[in-house]
């Protein structure tokens, strides 16, 4: 069923499986400020609930998400306050989604960019459509990449190849994330959601105690890397946008957008 009335993210209940689907498909599943802070939120309900067991996470239509939209990096740029919470906001739902007591599988049906790779990488087991591939183009439009890349990343590969594709924000294709570490497995594409939910049910049939709390040891490695690493780097990505590049490259993306050329 589903039980939240939120256009933006499904939360939908089978038996002890939460599917949390990013809703937007027609844009790509941007992170507005709307689905940002709905995503950020939805974690609190699913700790919350005692029935669950386990969560797949994906988006809807060809994207898992493309990242920021252009509305709310503008206002990122023109708007302190703004930028303020933005901020706080990309800080909890890091420390919500590894904070999650049950085991979360991403499955990423298409492209995850920017936000969206931090979001999918930050799973705790990534499963890749073969048309899909990630990408942390924070560098690319002068940003820190603050929220996610520099604190998961170097777990999962070795701090060259982290370095390498945070400096550049070049593309990693399905099967080259599973070299690196950065995904479990790459899945045909009509099979993802099938293979995920078989995945979950199997999770969800495991003692919940001795997972979670598995899961939980697991995490705190990178919890830990968070408290150091967040703080600097989402304050230096906060600063990122008071640069001249970043204001050149935001109202650039407006321009285009607003000519229907974004």
């Amino acid at each position: 069923m589903v039980d939240d009335a939120h256009d933006l993210l499904r939360y939908e209940s089978v038996g002890p499986i939460r599917v949390i689907t990013l809703n937007d498909p027609d844009k790509l599943n941007p992170m507005t400020d709307a689905l940002h802070e709905a995503l950020t939120d939805v974690w609190v309900k699913v700790m919350r609930d005692r029935e669950v067991r386990a969560v797949v996470l994906t988006g809807a239509g060809r994207a898992f998400s493309a990242g920021g939209d252009v509305p709310g990096f503008l206002a990122c740029v023109e708007d302190l306050d703004h930028r303020r919470s933005n901020m706080r906001t990309a800080r909890l739902l890091v420390d919500h989604i590894l904070g999650c007591h049950v085991p979360v599988i991403a499955a990423v049906n298409g492209p995850a960019v920017g936000l969206g790779c931090s979001i999918a990488v930050s799973c705790d087991i990534v499963l890749m459509s073969e048309k899909a591939y990630l990408a942390d183009t924070h560098v690319n439009v002068g940003l820190v990449a603050g929220d996610g890349g520099v604190v998961t990343w170097p777990f999962m590969m070795s701090l060259l190849k982290a370095k390498e594709y945070l400096f550049t924000g070049e593309r990693i294709p399905a099967a080259t994330a599973v070299e690196l570490g950065l995904a479990n497995r790459v899945v045909a594409h009509d099979k993802l959601l099938d293979e995920a939910m078989a995945l979950a049910e199997k999770l969800a049939g495991q003692p919940a105690q001795a997972l979670q709390e598995t899961k939980r040891s697991l995490n705190l490695h990178l919890q830990h890397a968070a408290l150091k690493v967040l703080p600097y780097a989402l304050s230096t990505e906060s600063e990122s946008f008071s640069s001249p590049e970043v204001a050149e490259r935001a109202r650039a993306f407006a321009a285009r957008s607003s000519n229907g050329k974004g």
